[in-house]
């Protein structure tokens, strides 16, 4: 494997062409589901004043064991409205950091990075109404691969191709534009090409260079995979996606890489590759994420409920060992240009979780977690790295990891 960057594991990235996003949701394209979601407009800009009522009334951070928002208490229209102008400030930040001319974002946000700001921006405009945002995701469809001089958002990581594929079918979810779809199974046919069993028995190389399996690249696989089922006009497509995304999941669950606390770790030891071995490297929140959006897709195209039992195990096993005592989720570093992007993929798909399972603590949870990112948050409403402390950085990374917490606590609405 390269150099760690002190953040993501095995990988020497600094942010390839360094700028971009991610987007996704839960609305499959077969089931026709998406289409009542809450969309309640939102300007983009909030005054001083607002963001200090909303410090004061919304956001009571706990200072001793983790004390997170009554499960039965239901916030107020006049909370909801600070929240949304919080989070539309946040918005209105993160676009400083925008590159017009590639539609991806400055340093040091790179390209699979600019994916994920992809999804935030979708599921923003999902949850709120607010639409202006898609030009910008557009722009990014359009502009991106000739800055980074790439072809159909591939490139040498199975992981980077996850994160864009995931993007456009977000993307395809709300605004129903057929090249999404299209790009999203370009990309998914890629992916399915690096399977490979010799090794471990099964799974998608991380890298197409670094013989490593581990665990993100595959749970985007499953999570592509599962989605395409739910969503591809094309029957015998759809049969083909679900295949894949039974043989993923299968391999997942059986690979060694769950731990005793139901933790996904890293990844694989394959130095005997016919007897792989949990590698006890970290527990990244968005390895406990990414998993939660797969299995809520594939209970779907399977229509079974107990995929979503085994989400929760994971999510309630994420919950209690990677926070604060005060409840906020944590990261063991957000050093490096990857990690602080992390925690903002397992809330956001902690919310799709909810949506499909609906749970009182998942909802205490984000509420708790945007109350801290708000309560912290600079007078420009750039958001650090560490949610429960004050801003330690500031980019397009952290900012849009964030945010994705502050939309999932708004669609706790």
């Amino acid at each position: 494997m390269g150099s760690f960057d002190g953040s993501r594991p095995g990988r020497p990235r600094q942010a390839e062409a360094g700028l971009e996003w991610d987007s996704r949701e839960f609305p499959p394209e077969a089931a026709q589901e998406a289409a009542g979601d809450h969309h309640v407009k939102t300007g983009i800009f909030v005054s001083r004043w607002a963001a200090a009522l909303w410090l004061v009334a919304f956001v009571i951070v706990p200072t001793v064991k983790a004390q997170p928002p009554s499960p039965t208490r239901k916030t107020d229209a006049a909370e909801i409205a600070r929240l949304r102008q919080e989070t539309s400030a946040g918005v209105a930040r993160l676009e400083q950091w925008r590159v017009p001319a590639s539609g991806l974002y400055a340093q040091p946000t790179g390209w699979w990075n600019a994916a994920n700001i992809v999804t935030t921006l979708v599921n923003y405009a999902r949850v709120t109404g607010d639409r202006s945002v898609l030009a910008a995701v557009d722009a990014t469809f359009e502009r991106a691969n000739a800055a980074n001089k790439t072809n159909n958002f591939l490139n040498e990581y199975n992981d980077d191709e996850g994160w864009w594929a995931l993007a456009w079918i977000d993307a395809y979810d709300l605004t129903r534009k057929p090249k999404y779809l299209a790009m999203a199974k370009t990309i998914f046919a890629d992916m399915a090409a690096q399977w490979e069993e010799p090794t471990c028995g099964g799974g998608i190389w991380w890298s197409k260079k670094d013989q490593y399996k581990n665990a993100i690249a595959n749970e985007l696989f499953l999570s592509v995979a599962a989605a395409l089922a739910n969503r591809d006009t094309d029957r015998a497509a759809r049969a083909r996606a679900l295949d894949w995304a039974h043989r993923e999941w299968t391999w997942l669950e059986h690979s060694g890489m769950i731990n005793a606390q139901n933790l996904f770790n890293d990844g694989l030891k394959s130095k005997n590759p016919k007897a792989c071995t949990n590698n006890g490297q970290n527990t990244w929140t968005y390895n406990q994420g990414v998993i939660l959006g797969g299995l809520v897709e594939l209970a779907r195209a399977d229509k079974n409920p107990a995929l979503l039992q085994q989400a929760d195990a994971i999510a309630s096993a994420a919950i209690a060992h990677l926070v604060t005592p005060e409840g906020v989720l944590t990261e063991q570093t957000v050093h490096g240009g990857d990690a602080p992007q992390f925690k903002g993929i397992f809330v956001r798909n902690l919310m799709l979780l909810h949506k499909a399972a609906p749970q009182s603590r998942y909802k205490a949870f984000l509420l708790t977690n945007a109350q801290s990112i708000v309560a912290h948050a600079a007078p420009d409403h750039a958001y650090g790295g560490n949610w429960e402390a004050v801003v330690d950085s500031a980019d397009a990374t952290r900012q849009s990891s964030a945010l994705d917490a502050l939309v999932a606590a708004l669609a706790m609405r």
